[in-house]
């Protein structure tokens, strides 16, 4: 019977042939928030699931680590460390990234690296000897990628779609802002909503913030303000979750007005709202509501 540990549970093992994309396919699960470890020998994962047993990111989405797999030894290590971690319940995935030979040969030529079993040999010799003794990892692998076409982006479409269950840690930070204190440095994405009327200009609401429910009831009694809304939300929920799979795991969203008190607080909590269910880790800040003087 399989027991359940703490720590962490979720381990790809990234194997296949050299030139083949091993070091690339890291790179992209370390991006989506995963624990990235290079070349580590089979024999030696229990060991560093255990010492990242306390690790916050290795816990939360996973350890992801190349293993180099040529040689009888060393794929005898890679299937006994794999039964080791499922036999105590970890989510352990073969991901086994594979090219056409011209491919290969045409990636070596181009970075003029030595192919590892081709010292002695051209590199297509090289390529059939690892092809051979990667064969049963081959077989016994959970997903097999074929890089020979595919672009970096492609690469990493195949790569978030067969092995994360969502594009990783993928989160959508909202922050509403005033315009008079400067942009967010590191916003992807700007709504101005200074066109929509004022709040501050009424003196009833003046003192109020857009989290109070008089301010959002003011607000929203005009139809741009409903139809502003209803067409952003339209526009994001299809725009994030094609961006967070394409393009990175993280998305900043800004919404502006004049001071940061009325009209982007309560429009960035109506899309908050909206979209807080198309990511894993969806936030909301508003970085000057309380600010002095804002309108």
């Amino acid at each position: 019977m399989e027991q359940r540990t703490q720590g962490v549970e979720k381990c790809v093992i990234i194997t296949g042939l050299s030139g083949a994309g091993k070091s690339t396919a890291l790179n992209i699960l370390e991006d989506q928030g995963y624990y990235a470890i290079d070349n580590i020998p089979p024999a030696l994962l229990p060991q560093l699931l255990e010492l990242l047993k306390n690790h916050r990111a290795a816990i939360r989405s996973g350890v992801a680590a190349v293993v180099d797999t040529r040689g009888e030894a060393l794929l005898q290590d890679l299937v006994q460390a794999v039964s080791a971690l499922r036999l105590q319940g970890k989510d352990v995935l073969i991901l086994f990234l594979d090219a056409s030979d011209d491919s290969l040969i045409r990636r070596f030529n181009i970075t003029r690296r030595l192919h590892p079993m081709a010292m002695d040999v051209s590199i297509g010799e090289g390529i059939l000897r690892e092809r051979s003794q990667l064969a049963p990892v081959r077989e016994s692998a959970d997903v097999v990628l074929d890089t020979t076409e595919l672009s970096i982006t492609q690469l990493r479409q195949s790569v978030i779609r067969e092995v994360c269950e969502y594009p990783g840690t993928s989160t959508v930070v909202i922050t509403s802002f005033g315009f008079k204190y400067g942009v967010p440095q590191d916003c992807e994405m700007l709504f101005d909503v200074r066109f929509l009327s004022n709040p501050h200009y009424i003196p009833t609401l003046k003192e109020k913030t857009g989290m109070d429910a008089a301010v959002q009831e003011y607000l929203f009694t005009f139809a741009e303000t409903r139809e502003f809304l209803s067409r952003t939300e339209d526009f994001l929920r299809y725009f994030i979750p094609r961006y967070l799979f394409a393009a990175k795991p993280r998305i900043h969203i800004c919404v502006g007005c004049t001071g940061g008190r009325h009209r982007s607080v309560a429009i960035a909590q109506r899309l908050f709202d909206s979209v807080s269910s198309l990511a894993p880790v969806v936030t909301i800040r508003h970085r000057d509501l309380e600010t002095p003087g804002g309108k």
